[in-house]
């Protein structure tokens, strides 16, 4: 069982590779929700990903901890990548609630993933487990009527948090290390130091 916490953010992704997005939107939340920590889950398979091959999950890790190296604020979790599959999400919340009895547990998605929650497995489940803190994205604006409808209880049980409009994302980054091009500024020193140690994405 962890350490007694009150209010722990949960943020689930491949990180492939984790960028300085993730981190700005951890801090953000972290400071908009009043979060003691924020961990982060790197994914196994995720199932709405299974038509690309994602990095072996010891160098993702192994990125995560170089990124968030520094901060008190930020964690990992291996509670995605150390059980079996299918990976869903309620099921990853639901390790970690076992994990933090009494904890209040904020799981970070952007609108867009909100929007499309209903396709989610159980996201009746989910929402049961944690409240959903939801980044705004300016291109998706979910209809919280609809998905009241869909997923009973889940107004009560969203918190909208304002964030920096950060335009990166991994598929980029891998093309762009692919071609031989710089990431510099979109990583950090350290996982781009990784990167190259490693021969990642070429």
């Amino acid at each position: 069982m962890a350490e007694g916490l009150d209010r722990l953010g949960i943020f689930g992704g491949t990180f492939d590779p984790p960028h300085l997005g993730h981190l700005i939107l951890a801090e953000t939340v972290a400071d908009a929700l009043d979060l003691e920590r924020v961990l982060f889950v790197p994914a196994g398979q995720p199932p709405l990903k299974e038509d690309w091959v994602i990095t072996p999950v010891e160098h993702r890790l192994a990125m995560v901890k170089a990124a968030i190296a520094g901060n008190r604020r930020f964690a990992i979790s291996r509670a995605d990548i150390d059980r079996p599959g299918p990976h869903y999400s309620v099921d990853m919340v639901r390790i970690i609630a076992a994990e933090y009895p009494g904890t209040d547990l904020f799981f970070m998605i952007g609108s867009d993933s909100l929007r499309d929650l209903p396709r989610w497995h159980n996201p009746g489940g989910l929402i049961e487990l944690c409240t959903l803190a939801v980044v705004r994205r300016p291109s998706a604006e979910p209809d919280m009527d609809a998905l009241e409808l869909a997923i009973p209880g889940i107004k009560s049980r969203v918190c909208f948090v304002d964030a920096p409009l950060i335009q990166i994302a991994g598929r980029e980054l891998r093309r762009r290390v692919r071609e031989g091009l710089s990431i510099r500024y979109r990583v950090t020193d350290a996982v781009l130091e990784y990167i190259t140690r490693h021969g990642l994405y070429k």
